[in-house]
């Protein structure tokens, strides 16, 4: 185990609760873009992205063996965003005979993004950013002290 395997840690979620901001603040600033992408000859609405986090462990066999046995490392060794994937609901449609994106109905399908869940997970990746800095300074204020024991 290393010295620096806190820090290390705490700088994974750090690095991937800013990915989380990063994907919520963009379907935030996207939810109404109904012209996203060009697919098969017609525009479709921006579609709400998510972040899937994975352990960030090595998956070899000598790894899992080790770990078994107990010769390697066990505390963990963070999080990453493993990626980012596409919500696949249906998108809404609105009544707006007037848009310009409008169907024959006067339907417009709109992104499937709603506002009021985009901020509930930018408020949930804010505060586990703000956890994972408190780590990094509880850890940082430790191996401070450990320095000063030298003295």
């Amino acid at each position: 185990m290393s010295i620096f395997s806190g820090l290390n840690t705490s700088a994974s979620g750090l690095t991937s609760q800013r990915a989380r901001m990063d994907v919520a603040s963009s379907n935030i600033a996207n939810a109404n873009s109904t012209r996203a992408e060009f697919v098969d000859g017609e525009w479709q609405p921006y579609r709400r992205k998510m972040t899937v986090l994975e352990p960030n462990q090595q998956s070899s066999f000598s790894s899992h063996l080790g770990r078994a046995m107990q010769t390697t490392d066990s505390t963990g060794q963070g999080v990453k965003v493993g990626q980012i994937v596409d919500d696949p609901t249906p998108f809404k449609q609105v009544y707006q005979p007037e848009h310009p994106d409008a169907n024959e109905d006067g339907y417009v399908a709109m992104p499937n993004v709603d506002p009021l869940k985009e901020m509930v997970d930018l408020m949930s990746a804010s505060r586990s950013y703000e956890a994972s800095v408190t780590a990094v300074d509880a850890h940082k204020n430790i191996l401070m002290k450990a320095l000063e024991i030298g003295r």
